[in-house]
């Protein structure tokens, strides 16, 4: 994908990255409202900072919105825990997209595989099949060894193979 960056504006951006950004961001939220917000605070972070011209530039977006993610994470956990000492609470769960019985039962099983991985794999399952970055754009992004990033990801691979039928996982 050529950077749109060098080539165009922040809707250039948005536009080839805005729905694998709320994919990703979608990890440490439950609603997809919130995972779009989590991405416009991310971009705006990101498009904020003069450092995206110095390094690689989508892994520093995909970092940005990494840390609007955490930070949103973060914020809600201590919201949650006021309101649950306030025995006030509200289930912010969305129901499934009405697709097919199938297709339901398997994003189901395959969200559920996803969940059971270790943090640190489940995102780099997400940047690299979902988000299509390099290993290296994911270090970059994690903060992480490229190393680690591949090695993270054949660990993920092979527990998600474990726990799904092999025509799930291409």
């Amino acid at each position: 994908m050529a950077d749109p960056y060098r080539n165009g504006t922040w809707k250039s951006w948005f536009d080839a990255y805005g729905s694998k950004l709320v994919l990703y961001a979608r990890q440490w939220v439950q609603t997809p409202a919130d995972a779009e917000d989590v991405v416009q605070d991310g971009f705006v972070r990101f498009w904020k900072s003069d450092a995206r011209k110095d390094v690689d530039a989508v892994a520093l977006l995909y970092a940005s919105v990494r840390r609007a993610g955490l930070d949103h994470l973060r914020k809600n956990r201590r919201r949650s825990a006021r309101e649950e000492r306030s025995q006030v609470g509200e289930d912010t769960c969305l129901p499934a997209s009405k697709t097919g019985l199938e297709e339901r039962e398997r994003a189901d099983a395959v969200e559920t595989a996803l969940r059971g991985l270790p943090g640190d794999q489940r995102e780099v399952v997400v940047l690299k099949i979902w988000g299509e970055l390099t290993f290296q754009q994911i270090a970059t992004a994690m903060e992480i060894p490229a190393n680690t990033a591949a090695s993270r990801y054949r660990y993920a691979l092979t527990a998600l193979r474990k726990n799904l039928n092999s025509d799930v996982i291409t």
